[in-house]
């Protein structure tokens, strides 16, 4: 990776990383779906002109359902989820838990969309779900509360992350990113449009909640989406793939600096053992490993 390639990833880590600090901050006034509502709402409001082109138009009415199907599995549920989560669970520990999102990937890849598990991944999935269990070690308390539903909650969303990465490789690759992003957003954006205006937050929200909200959509959506995309098509997908190993590491330092969060020896253990079995079970250690020196 050249030095603007490297700041682009580090910069990108950064972004997705702050928005669990936003959802922390905002989720509490907002609620989880009228939160997120807002997260989309503004995100497509930024992306829309991406698609100011005839063609690009076209492709979206062509592809209406499938750009819904993603909207709801890649954004409108799995960041709702999220949001949720971060109700009681600390934004390092979401962020930690969602980095396993390539176990649900590689296992709903097999079971549904015929893509086989190399060896290698055995070993990664199954460090990276024993990742899981140390940080849920202890928390697992499912009566009234409890962290338990919220950590399955964090859990939902890597399965909608995983259906959601395995059907766009396999049936909507040939569209172009910008098409795919902005069309899925709005797709997004209508899902929550009832359930976020009929749960919307009875008290007033706070400027600092607000400010957060904006934070979401803007920087840790719009932003990040084209930052990401610009990052793809300069340094490649593996080197891209990097940044699931680099965001936990971001959210964690982020609450820990704005939110005053602990980061425990738990936290620690379980943040080494995920992300060393997410790095395995994409490859990206391989890849480290047999990338020659420049």
């Amino acid at each position: 990776m050249s030095t603007t390639d490297t700041l682009r990833l580090l910069l990108l880590s950064s972004l997705w990383g702050f928005s669990f600090i936003f959802m922390r901050v905002a989720v509490p006034e907002f609620g989880a779906l009228p939160l997120i509502l807002v997260r989309m709402l503004l995100g497509t409001l930024l992306l829309l002109p991406l698609l100011w082109r005839r063609d690009y138009l076209r492709l979206v009415r062509a592809h209406a359902w499938p750009l819904f199907l993603v909207g709801l599995t890649n954004a409108a549920l799995p960041y709702s989820f999220l949001a949720l989560a971060t109700l009681r669970l600390e934004a390092g520990v979401t962020s930690l838990i969602n980095a396993a999102t390539p176990i649900c990937t590689a296992l709903l890849g097999a079971a549904f969309f015929a893509t086989p598990i190399v060896r290698r991944q055995v070993l990664g999935l199954a460090l990276a779900f024993a990742g899981v269990a140390v940080l849920s070690a202890g928390r697992l308390d499912f009566s009234a509360g409890g962290e338990g539903w919220f950590i399955v909650s964090a859990l939902a969303a890597t399965l909608c992350y995983g259906f959601a990465g395995n059907y766009s490789r396999t049936r909507l690759a040939h569209l172009p990113t910008r098409v795919l992003a902005a069309g899925s957003s709005a797709a997004s954006g209508v899902i929550l449009l009832v359930p976020g205006v009929l749960l919307w937050p009875a008290e007033p929200v706070s400027g600092m909640a607000w400010g957060a909200a904006v934070g979401l959509g803007a920087v840790s959506t719009a932003a990040a989406l084209l930052l990401y995309f610009a990052l793809l098509s300069s340094a490649g997908a593996t080197a891209t793939s990097t940044v699931t190993m680099l965001v936990p590491v971001s959210a964690l330092l982020w609450g820990f600096v704005l939110l005053q969060e602990p980061i425990t020896l738990q936290v620690l253990t379980g943040m080494a053992i995920t992300l060393l079995g997410t790095g395995i079970a994409t490859g990206v250690l391989r890849s480290w490993r047999h990338t020659p020196p420049t």
